[in-house]
């Protein structure tokens, strides 16, 4: 699974209230917190991509997310910051707990971590599984700098001998012809074949949340639950290798 918590701020029912309620971003809601939380768990699913992630801010009375919601569902978690080595990243109190994470079952696995040479948002989480390669970004809002970044994790996985899977939220809102490059290069397919949207959770116009496979991944079935627990709907993935 996939999904775009937004630092557990909860759902807005509007863009309106998306604008004018800005300042949830900074008083977080642990109910809010606790529903996704349980959701994830209900789900249980083996390996779980987390966008938006508070790794224990004031917002959050310093609580870390990703540890929480790994206690609650029994998984291990790998995550960090997604802004490298930027400063604003490492200085600014709240941006500096702002990360992504990859929550798995299986304990033995290692999390290794990457990062776009351009954009604000650099972090790249690798998670080597016995049969594939698991892989979570969280692409920029700019195209150009978008561009640069998918071509960037081509090489970064032109390489790979097992089957890779790339999750996030790549921000396409332009559609998904934006990914064309990266799909040729890596015979990469998206099995959300129908383009069910996924943002805003209120009312879906885009598909910005993925999960591209490569050759080698059968797909048994693929759901964005309407739960809006959040301003994105996740994407739950059931696949084999």
């Amino acid at each position: 699974m996939v999904y775009n918590i937004a630092y557990g701020s909860g759902a807005p029912c509007s863009y309106a209230e998306h604008i004018l309620k800005f300042h949830r971003y900074f008083n977080r809601s642990n109910k809010n917190m606790l529903q996704i939380s349980r959701f994830i768990k209900k789900i249980d699913a083996d390996v779980i991509g987390l966008i938006e992630v508070d790794m224990g801010s004031v917002g959050t009375a310093l609580i870390n997310q990703a540890d929480e919601i790994g206690k609650i569902t029994d998984h291990h978690t790998h995550y960090t910051t997604k802004y490298g080595d930027a400063l604003s990243g490492k200085i600014i109190p709240i941006l500096r707990k702002q990360g992504n994470a990859i929550l798995a079952k299986n304990k033995t696995l290692s999390g290794i971590y990457h990062y776009f040479p351009g954009g604000f948002k650099k972090l790249i989480i690798e998670l080597e599984l016995e049969t594939f390669d698991f892989f979570l970004v969280h692409l920029a809002l700019s195209k150009r700098v978008r561009k640069s970044q998918l071509r960037h994790l081509s090489n970064l996985l032109s390489n790979k001998k097992k089957p890779v899977v790339i999750a996030g939220d790549f921000n396409v809102f332009k559609g998904e012809k934006e990914l064309n490059e990266i799909q040729e290069k890596l015979n990469l397919f998206n099995p959300n074949k129908k383009n069910i949207p996924t943002f805003p959770a209120w009312e879906p116009k885009y598909q910005l949340d993925f999960i591209l496979c490569s050759n080698g991944i059968s797909i048994n079935n693929i759901e964005v639950p309407d739960v809006r627990l959040s301003d994105h709907l996740p994407v739950i993935l059931d696949f084999e290798t």
